[in-house]
């Protein structure tokens, strides 16, 4: 199966390809232009180099969120398009399990972490036993001070990735001997592991129906938030 892979929700972006479980190439960005002026050309760009055409395109993949929410959106609405013109799957995968798939640990935890705004993380923990990734905690927005707790629960190395890595680094580390922030080019989101989390989703079965796929966010933006304040239900 020839597989695209978008990720675009935080500031970096990028596209990878796969066929079945091998890497055939991936483009990256981290240049601030917009995801909207870079992403179609890059995924066009891959595909020509890699010897292919849209059309020979299987299935598409993106990072459903959490993020930032018009990188996310700006992710999804590219792969359900992309979709749609070919009538394949589409696969929305969490931003945060793509992260911790991409790193490539093979023992220990990794927690990605995402700057939120307001005191918080976009955060999940996963155990990495012999490479095999496993769930601890769901997605969520938590505070650091939160976050903390949990992880003082933790014995074995504790891996940082993600936009938040610096300040959680900076801001638990004196607590937490055993967490280890990455390098900086492994730090940021990739559609390698966006690709990764949707093989093992096809691998379950999953489906991938475009039309169901909609943004994760975790919760309303700012512009919600204001107006449900104004209105009095928060």
């Amino acid at each position: 199966m020839l597989l695209l892979a978008f990720e675009t929700s935080a500031k970096s972006a990028s596209v990878a390809l796969f066929e079945g479980d091998k890497l055939l190439g991936e483009s990256y960005q981290n240049t601030g232009l917009t995801h909207s002026q870079t992403l179609m050309v890059m995924a066009e760009t891959l595909l020509t180099q890699c010897g292919y055409a849209p059309q020979q395109v299987q299935a598409v993949a993106v990072a459903e969120g959490p993020g930032s929410f018009t990188g996310v959106r700006i992710g999804v609405a590219a792969a359900k398009g992309f979709a749609w013109g070919s009538n394949i799957p589409c696969h929305g995968v969490s931003t945060l399990e793509a992260m911790a798939l991409g790193l490539g640990v093979y023992q220990g935890y990794v927690c990605p972490v995402m700057d939120a705004r307001r005191s918080q993380v976009y955060n999940a923990i996963f155990n990495v036993n012999q490479g095999a990734v496993s769930r601890v905690t769901e997605d969520r927005a938590i505070a650091l001070s939160d976050l903390q707790a949990e992880l003082q629960k933790i014995e074995e190395l504790i891996f940082l990735v993600g936009d938040g890595s610096g300040l959680t680094y900076t801001t638990l580390s004196g607590g937490i001997s055993n967490l280890v922030q990455p390098a900086e080019h492994r730090m940021h989101q990739r559609a390698v592991g966006v690709g990764l989390a949707a093989m093992q989703k096809i691998a379950a079965g999953a489906i991938g129906d475009g039309n169901a796929l909609t943004p994760n966010y975790l919760r309303l933006s700012q512009a919600e938030r204001e107006r449900l304040e104004k209105q009095g239900n928060v």
